[in-house]
């Protein structure tokens, strides 16, 4: 059971219309009834839950009112954390909220943890581990389409997933271990045929699962993009054009462009992060080889990669370096600058293997450029495919949960080949048990404390 009661500020700090300071544990209403006075007189622990009292906060010491205010009870299990919670609904300038906060402190509440709120909702079995992951997913939505992913995945439907799997698998642990602890009894006999057709049915479920987990990742994390080339090719003319604003400096300079410029858009619900990085040439700069390094570092971590090309300037060692760079990487070649004389065509470009070639030129009014290149990168990608993970519901967007399915698919292939094998089925259960265990570890039943303190770590302080 958790004694202690925590608080923290639950909106962000600066000048607003409201801002909160939320308190949860078993202290919560005796802490908050000692510095808010209701309007009628009333204590807050005498009022039901999801009651809301105006009053105002008064410093319990001084008897010096520090703000008018609002303040909402949930009652046990009742609440966020399944904890006695109240929030203090106060004026949202800094000062005002920061006195409610160090009078709950003074009090004997501890400031909480980044994330501890939610954390207690987990440890207090009102949400499982993915639906908590769900929260901060929702929190730092980009697109309609990553909300409504974290939205369903908040309401169960990766867990309910979880548990269909789960639950057959149980089932044949209870018949195996039976048969092997009591020999004598008169048990139904183990149907070996029915063991491996469940196997290879929860097999087959785990790789639906593990096929939406590139989707997945690009609706919640985004599309990580890098505009590359050489300096003055148009890279920040690009970023521009896609951004529909002077987002970055265009000059005849090359080398204008020392670091890298990161934008995020939302491309018909998929997120973008657009990065506009140095252009790649030798240089005896030394900021900008620091903004080349930078550069090819990026091009190793892109999902997509935007490589601009100047048609009016010769081809050198540098665009064929970025082209042999990025040849397995998605990538769309943009040839610039096509109403100026050209001095090569597409050909000499060699073997550019899938990736779509586009011509325009960025300095000149081209509004259908963005819906191009849009409808090229959507293409691209599988917007399709996208979409449908969207819609299915169950999808895996962590590289947590990847890496506990493909373990757990992993142990059941075990378990079959050991079933195939004609092995004891004392085996088969060994590699149930860790197939078990990894599927747990997405939910939260077989989770170490290590991992809980990293995933709750990404979360801001008051949620």
């Amino acid at each position: 059971m958790i004694e202690n009661t925590i608080c923290a500020v639950a909106t962000p700090l600066g000048e607003g219309g409201i801002g909160i300071v939320r308190l949860s544990g078993p202290q919560a209403l005796s802490i908050a009834d000692q510095i808010f006075q209701t309007k009628k007189g009333e204590k807050l622990r005498e009022i039901g839950t999801y009651q809301l009292r105006y009053g105002k906060v008064v410093d319990p010491l001084s008897g010096q009112m520090i703000d008018e205010a609002l303040a909402l009870v949930m009652r046990a299990p009742h609440s966020y954390t399944a904890e006695d919670v109240v929030e203090i609904q106060c004026h949202g300038g800094v000062v005002a909220v920061q006195e409610v906060l160090s009078l709950s402190l003074k009090l004997g509440a501890e400031l909480a943890e980044p994330g501890e709120f939610t954390k207690r909702a987990f440890l207090n079995g009102r949400l499982d581990l993915s639906q908590a992951e769900a929260v901060i997913d929702i929190v730092r939505s980009q697109t309609r389409l990553g909300l409504e992913l974290a939205v369903d995945q908040l309401e169960g439907s990766l867990s309910g997933r979880m548990k269909a799997i789960q639950e057959p698998l149980y089932q044949i642990v209870v018949q195996v271990e039976a048969s092997i602890d009591f020999p004598e009894d008169d048990l139904p006999e183990v149907e070996l045929q029915e063991i491996a057709e469940t196997l290879q049915w929860s097999i087959q479920e785990l790789n639906t699962l593990l096929a939406t987990a590139d989707e997945g990742k690009i609706l919640r994390e985004g599309l990580k993009t890098v505009i590359t080339g050489k300096p003055n090719v148009g890279k920040s003319s690009l970023l521009n054009t896609l951004l529909n604003e002077k987002r970055a400096l265009v000059t005849n300079i090359p080398g204008t462009t020392r670091d890298s410029i990161e934008e995020l858009v939302n491309l018909r619900g998929i997120p973008l992060r657009l990065i506009d990085t140095a252009g790649i040439r030798q240089s005896n700069d030394p900021v900008e080889q620091l903004g080349v390094a930078r550069s090819l570092d990026l091009l190793q971590q892109a999902d997509l990669v935007l490589h601009v090309l100047d048609r009016s300037e010769e081809l050198t060692a540098e665009d064929f370096d970025v082209m042999e760079r990025t040849r397995n990487t998605r990538r769309i070649v943009l040839i610039n600058k096509v109403d100026l004389p050209p001095l090569w065509e597409v050909e000499d470009l060699g073997d550019v293997g899938a990736s779509p070639i586009l011509e325009t030129s960025l300095l000149q009014e081209n509004p259908e450029l963005a819906g191009e290149l849009a409808d090229t990168i959507l293409h691209l990608v599988g917007s399709g495919r996208v979409q449908a993970a969207a819609g299915s519901r169950a999808v895996i967007t962590r590289t947590r949960h990847k890496q506990a399915l493909e373990k757990a698919k992993g142990s059941l292939q075990e378990s079959l080949a050991t079933l195939q094998g004609g092995l004891p089925l004392d085996l088969i259960a060994v590699d149930l048990y860790a197939a078990l265990e990894h599927l747990g570890e997405i939910t939260g039943e077989t989770v170490r404390d290590n991992v809980l303190d990293r995933i709750f770590a990404q979360f801001c302080i008051g949620k």
